[in-house]
């Protein structure tokens, strides 16, 4: 019997947009991805505090934020590897939100990630650098995109944002849906957003025909989505991450789902464009959307990155 995530399987790489062992267990995805704010609820659960000693007995540093810092970073690869063996794709590991705006620390701390991944045997064509698309992190995704290391560019809100990330030759771009949704809700709660009219929709198929139309060959993952219908508009773009609830939901509802998005038809009403710098903080200046959430979710990965920072101190101090 056929169901909603069955049919999106058909044409869409599915991803689980979660840290927990157990979801991606039942669903099954081909790839995974995590942030911050993930790591920090899945240190939360009880089947994680051995791996959580682990690490603080592997941290290495000279002071005790460096031990800390560097537990963090374990804690966040050793999750991923744990998610690695249960899933045939990528894992995607996201630098701290904190080094969003310093190119040389992001480029540093992609290059750790990568150490520790192989450190377990995993080969590094098997992890995504997780990056928020600010002008200096889609510098550094390019200067690692040149050394083999592969990146997925998120945060990602606004059409400059992706014609830079293509300049920078990023494997795989995570353009947000529901997070664009929740701006315009808030902006005009009187306007009708469902369906196709939902600017988040509207904001990831015109990135998608774009880089589809140009021959751009990069993945085009949509984000963050506040329902199923989101998903739905988008079927058919090439990789999907989607929470455990709504991958439930999906597979729990037997309508079929049509395809969307397709290369063949893919059509766009922008030009190839080759943003500098200025036009690129010009054109994200000038969307209050972009903007806006752009700085809230770094905000919010930093906080949560500084939260899971504090849970392991605590836990070390426990320890001692």
């Amino acid at each position: 019997m056929t169901n909603q995530l069955s049919d999106l399987r058909a044409f869409t790489e599915v991803v689980a947009d979660t840290g927990d062992i157990d979801a991606i267990k039942k669903h099954q995805p081909i790839d995974a991805t995590t942030n911050p704010s993930l790591i920090l609820k899945a240190a939360e659960l009880p089947q994680y505090q051995t791996l959580i000693k682990q690490c603080l007995t592997e941290a290495q540093g000279n002071r005790e934020d460096d031990i800390i810092n560097d537990a963090c970073n374990r804690l966040a690869v050793a999750i991923g590897v744990e998610i690695l063996s249960i899933i045939p794709g990528l894992i995607s590991t996201e630098v701290d939100a904190r080094l969003s705006f310093d190119q040389e620390l992001t480029y540093r701390k992609a290059k750790k990630f990568i150490a520790l991944y192989q450190a377990h045997g995993i080969d590094s064509h098997r992890v995504l650098v997780k990056i928020a698309s600010t002008w200096e992190g889609i510098q550094a995704a390019a200067r690692l995109e040149k050394e083999g290391i592969r990146c997925n560019l998120t945060l990602l809100f606004n059409f400059a944002q992706a014609a830079a990330c293509a300049d920078a030759k990023a494997t795989l771009i995570s353009p947000f849906v529901g997070r664009i949704l929740d701006w315009y809700k808030s902006d005009q709660p009187s306007t009708d957003f469902t369906g196709a009219k939902d600017p988040g929709v509207i904001s990831v198929r015109d990135i998608y025909n774009y880089y589809k139309s140009n021959d751009i060959g990069k993945i085009v993952m949509g984000a963050s989505f506040r329902n199923t219908d989101e998903i739905a508009h988008l079927a058919g773009c090439d990789k999907l991450t989607i929470s455990p609830s709504l991958l439930t939901e999906l597979a729990s509802n037997e309508t079929s789902l049509p395809r969307r998005l397709s290369p063949q038809q893919a059509s766009s009403q922008h030009p190839l464009w080759h943003p500098s710098e200025a036009e690129f903080r010009w054109h994200l200046n000038k969307d209050a959307m972009a903007t806006d959430k752009l700085s809230a979710g770094i905000r919010k990965f930093a906080e949560d990155q500084i939260t899971l920072f504090n849970l392991l101190g605590d836990y070390r101090a426990r320890l001692a």
